[in-house]
Formats: C-alpha cells, sequence, structure tokens
C-alpha cells in the first residue's frame, strides 16, 4: 500500500517508494506550486493518467545526465551548424507543454492532462519553469520543458515536428547548461533515446545525495541562452 496524501501532508521519503511499480511513492494530494517544488526537491515527480489520482513517483534506479556527458553525434552537428533554425527560451511556454501533450504516433492519450498544464504554467510564471524552443521561419519545431532548481534541472517531455527537433533543443540546453555550472539533468525513467544522448542510471540514493547539493546552489537569474554554443 501507498500513503494517500492529504492537502497539507508531506511526502514519505522516497525510500519507501515501491520496487513494482518501480519507484510509486503515494496518491492523492494537488498540483500546487508549493507541492511540486516540494516533490522536485526531494527527487519525487507527478505521473499519471487522465481519470487516476495524481500520482507520485521516485524510480530506483534514476536516468540523469550529467551535461559534460552529452553525446554529440556528427550528423546533429552538422545539423545545427546549417544555422536553419532558431533557438528561443521561454518564448512560448504553453505551447511547447501542448505540443508535447499531443498524442505520439501509436499512441491515444497523454499524460500531461490540463491539470498538468496550469499547474506547470504556474511554475512558469514564478521562473522555476521553463522552455527551449526550435523554430523554423516561424513555427515552432521542437523543443522540451522542465524545471530548474538551483543549478539542478529536472527534464519532463520533449516533442519534435521535424527530423532532429528535440535533439537540436537538447543539445543546446545541455551545452547552456554545462556553462552555468548546473550538476545534472533528470530524465526520471530509462529509454534508449535518452541513453543514445549519454544518459545513463544511477542509484537512487546517489541522485537524491547530488540532488540535495544542487538544489542549494545559486540560481540562474536569466534563463537566455548564449548565441555561441557551438
Amino acid at each position: 500500500m501507498i500513503p494517500i496524501l492529504g492537502r497539507d501532508c508531506r511526502f514519505p521519503p522516497a525510500s519507501q517508494a515501491l520496487a513494482q511499480p518501480n519507484g510509486l511513492l503515494a496518491a492523492g494530494g494537488d498540483l500546487s506550486a508549493g507541492r511540486l517544488l516540494d516533490a522536485y526537491r526531494n527527487g519525487i515527480f507527478p505521473w499519471f493518467s487522465p481519470g487516476d489520482p495524481i500520482l507520485w513517483w521516485s524510480p530506483d534506479p534514476r536516468m540523469v545526465l550529467f551535461p559534460t556527458d552529452f553525446k554529440l553525434t556528427a550528423s546533429l552537428r552538422k545539423t545545427i551548424k546549417k544555422l536553419e533554425f532558431e533557438v528561443r527560451t521561454d518564448y512560448a511556454f504553453e505551447q511547447v507543454m501542448r505540443s508535447c501533450a499531443a498524442p505520439r504516433k501509436g499512441e491515444s492519450g497523454t499524460w500531461i492532462v490540463e491539470d498538468m498544464i496550469d499547474a506547470y504554467l504556474e511554475l512558469h510564471r514564478l521562473g522555476c519553469a521553463h522552455s527551449i524552443e526550435i523554430w523554423m521561419k516561424g513555427e515552432l519545431v521542437g523543443g522540451l520543458y522542465g524545471v530548474a532548481i538551483g543549478k539542478m534541472f529536472f527534464g519532463e517531455s520533449m516533442f519534435s515536428r521535424r527530423t532532429d527537433g528535440s535533439k537540436i533543443a537538447f543539445a543546446h540546453m545541455t551545452r547552456q547548461l554545462e556553462r552555468w555550472g548546473f550538476g545534472m539533468i533528470d530524465c526520471q525513467m530509462y529509454t534508449s533515446h535518452l541513453a543514445s544522448l549519454g544518459a545513463h542510471e544511477i542509484p537512487r540514493a546517489e541522485f537524491i545525495a547530488r540532488l540535495q547539493d544542487l538544489i542549494n546552489c545559486e540560481p540562474v537569474k536569466h534563463f537566455q541562452f548564449d548565441t555561441d554554443l557551438f
């Protein structure tokens, strides 16, 4: 059994999360900005389907990317060097979220429900949630969004409407976060796509220990990317 959170209940320690399904820690509560930030600071994130209660997770192991480990392939570098696109940050946050929420090929639904969009829009207004966007000829063709606390970035979702759209956004984000001294990007769960970019799994205990150091670092005041990243 997992605990059911009331509106004022604190999260249980991440170490109490279930092994099966991997990382399920608690249910209930709300998606207020305060609760979401408390969750991230403790290595926890929300993930649930439409019609389900809010579910909170902290899997073990945890998929992460250390910015210095990012793998920039020769083909992606060539695409980036063509400069046929524009990189923007926080220009169209809601549009990025809704693009991430759109059903993927072979899928019928999404976990990015309206309540989640409203919640992260509030985090965005507070300066905690950010979008990295790839634009071509005035069209949003790829991007991602996530949450930054201190020198820690928590990736949430990405999308692509053109070849390598999300990879271009991910590459620019990773290079800029490295320049700013960010120590780790949370990728949550293993995927072969993330592994191909240099992410790998680490034990949850190690993740949380590193996390506690990074979230207490001085935050970035202006989340604007340099123009000479590549």
